[in-house]
């Protein structure tokens, strides 16, 4: 299935804006989103909230959704990422984003 968004999702493609990504953020975001390319794998150390993590292919197929990833949690590399989509806490249920779906970036 495609799915669309409903929120701007900005790009992290430099190297700087992938290792900052949401990291000075104080409070939740609940009106965008975050697409960290050339990404494997994420961290949440010293993040401040939850969130919802999206990785993609290639061609934006999900290949692992996480829901509620919490601060100081670690994903190891995901086999056959290409980038990360760093979403507000609830977008994966709320959209019923599994594997296998694309989403329309």
């Amino acid at each position: 299935m495609e799915i669309s968004l409903p929120f701007e999702i900005k790009v992290a493609d430099s190297y700087w804006a992938r290792l900052k990504g949401l990291l000075f953020y104080k409070k939740p975001f609940t009106d965008e989103g975050l697409l960290i390319t050339r990404c494997k794998s994420v961290h949440m150390f010293f993040m401040r909230f939850p969130i919802d993590v999206v990785f993609l292919d290639h061609s934006n197929k999900v290949v692992r959704a996480i829901p509620n990833l919490k601060p100081w949690k670690v994903v190891p590399p995901i086999p056959n990422a290409d980038s990360a989509l760093e979403l507000p806490i609830g977008t994966i249920v709320k959209n019923h984003i599994t594997e296998g779906d694309t989403i329309k970036l």
